[in-house]
């Protein structure tokens, strides 16, 4: 009886060592993530919060460091900084295109990772009117930046980012007009996703 209980005891340790490899094993190094989620403008008056989406490929060049590239759409209701010092206006709804190179670090190699990471790239505003005398508006290129945190636990990612992005000016109507304003493009993005690949090896 002792004999079995030892030999038991034996696979029992040995199956727990063999499992807790496994847990620790690296993770495969390509994946993509795809993530939904929700964009507040920050600075302003008038901004509404509205919807992004986001495509990401990523290569982990170490175990717990990944570059990738963040292809993001968001749409929101821009805040506006009159000249008139009015903040009684009402901004139309702008969209934002972005192009990041991206890093994240992982602070774990477990199942449950937190992270942390930022990128820099182009980001591409449309056109924004307010209600308002002045048929101008604002549209290009800027470039900017990201930081951000977050979590993954196996293929479920969160994270919250926050982008910074160069304010966009209107002219105003006429040489004479006190009628110009500043679109404040900056946004911070809450999302939540899957990672498509990069399961362990």
């Amino acid at each position: 009886m002792k004999r079995v209980l030892s030999l038991s005891a034996i696979f029992f340790l040995a199956f727990s060592a063999t499992s807790q490899a496994q847990d620790e094993g690296e993770f495969k190094p390509f994946k993509v993530d795809v993530s939904l989620g929700y964009a507040l403008p920050i600075g302003g008056t008038g901004g509404k919060g509205g919807a992004l989406f986001v495509i990401e490929p990523k290569y982990a060049v170490l175990p717990q460091l990944s570059v990738g590239l963040r292809l993001e759409a968001a749409v929101t209701v821009a805040g506006v900084d009159m000249s008139t010092g009015s903040s009684n206006s009402t901004a139309s709804a702008k969209a934002a295109a972005s192009y990041l190179a991206t890093a994240d670090y992982y602070f774990s190699n477990a199942d449950l990772r937190p992270f942390g990471g930022a990128g820099v790239g182009l980001f591409n505003t449309a056109g924004v009117a307010i209600e308002s005398n002045n048929p101008n508006v604002a549209a290009g290129s800027n470039f900017g930046g990201m930081i951000r945190g977050g979590v993954e636990y196996k293929h479920l990612r969160i994270g919250v980012e926050y982008n910074f992005i160069p304010k966009s000016t209107v002219e105003p109507s006429s040489p004479s007009a006190n009628d110009g304003y500043m679109i404040q493009n900056s946004y911070v993005g809450i999302k939540i996703g899957v990672c498509i690949g990069g399961g362990r090896l």
